[in-house]
């Protein structure tokens, strides 16, 4: 719920900061201020490009826009120190905000310290204007309270770190610790001698195109809790992609985790059907092997769903079936064929 708060709020001013900059980017024309109009009208971009205005954002090419814009913000900004108007220089306070926001932090250091170093030395060149020396003063206050703002977040995400283990929409496990986590199962396997296993689970997207992207991530939720029903207490899922989950089966052979696939596939494919959608199902199997690693793995079970994709979907695939001899593909009954 917090971080549901956080994402209404963080919107909610972008939007009031996008009307308030597009307002002033409209007075400074009708008063001829030009360099203001550009400089406020780049300022509504960057919030429009920003994740905070809408949560697709986030994905490419929205990143790079925004900062491809920073960029072009901050060049403005700077060359306001030499060329005026002298309000639009007092904007110049948020730079080290918008870089230690938008930028990784090394590169928001070194940017802070470029703005930094360039308002000093307009400050050197410059004369007659005793509010430029006053500028310096609030600017090196403001990056202060940056350093001071950038720790605070650094703390508060080390301190919810534990509690962000789990996707917020299926409330499967995150990508980001999918490597680590199956790294120490594969450690256990070996050092025990079991079995272990892992299924890939992806929605045959191409197959239907004619179900809108809303309809088909409403239903997300369900297939979270649907998979979660269906997996032991020391089972873990994880949401890989957009469409595409991964299992881990501690103890599992390949030949066991491939029936449990088949059973969790017709299962999703039933919940998909009574919610109206024409989706089918398709699942990659793959075992632990001699020499597998983590990254290895996956790979070996996102060929098998390739696969399965490739040969029409609606099926399970295991990974070691074809990948040394490739049989003829079958064709795909009602119920999906398990290969």
């Amino acid at each position: 719920m917090a971080q549901m708060a956080e994402k209404f709020l963080l919107s909610r001013l972008s939007r009031a900061g996008f009307i308030v900059l597009v307002a002033i980017a409209l007075l400074s024309t009708i008063y001829g201020a030009h360099l203001t109009t550009v400089t406020a009208l780049v300022a509504a971009a960057l919030i429009f490009t920003g994740r905070g205005f809408h949560p697709q954002r986030s994905r490419a090419p929205w990143p790079t826009i925004n900062r491809l814009i920073l960029g072009a913000f901050l060049i403005l900004l700077i060359g306001s120190l030499w060329s005026g108007p002298w309000s639009l220089v007092h904007w110049l306070y948020t730079a080290p905000l918008l870089a230690f926001a938008l930028l990784p932090i090394a590169w928001a250091i070194v940017t802070t310290l470029a703005c930094a170093f360039l308002a000093m030395a307009s400050t050197y060149w410059s004369t007659g204007l005793a509010e430029r020396h006053q500028m310096i003063s609030a600017f090196l206050l403001t990056i202060m309270l940056s350093a001071v703002l950038v720790l605070l977040r650094e703390y508060k995400s080390r301190q919810l770190a534990p509690l962000r283990r789990t996707d917020e929409l299926t409330q499967a496990a995150s990508r980001e610790y999918l490597s680590a986590d199956l790294h120490k199962e594969i450690q256990r396997s070996e050092r025990e001698g079991t079995d272990m296993s892992i299924i890939m689970l992806g929605l045959d997207t191409h197959l239907s195109d004619t179900d809108p992207d809303a309809d088909i991530r409403s239903i997300l939720p369900r297939i979270g809790r649907y998979l979660h029903s269906q997996l032991r207490d020391f089972d873990t899922y994880y949401r890989v992609a957009d469409l595409q989950f991964l299992i881990i089966l501690p103890g599992i052979s390949t030949s066991d985790a491939a029936s449990r696939a088949e059973t969790i596939r017709k299962g999703l494919r039933g919940l998909l059907a009574s919610h109206g959608l024409e989706l089918t199902v398709s699942a990659g199997i793959a075992g632990l092997n001699i020499g597998d690693d983590a990254d290895s793995l996956q790979q070996s079970a996102a060929n098998a769903l390739r696969r399965a994709q490739q040969q029409g979907g609606n099926r399970t695939q295991s990974y070691s079936a074809w990948s040394h001899s490739s049989p003829p593909a079958r064709e795909a009954d009602a119920e999906g064929p398990m290969t």
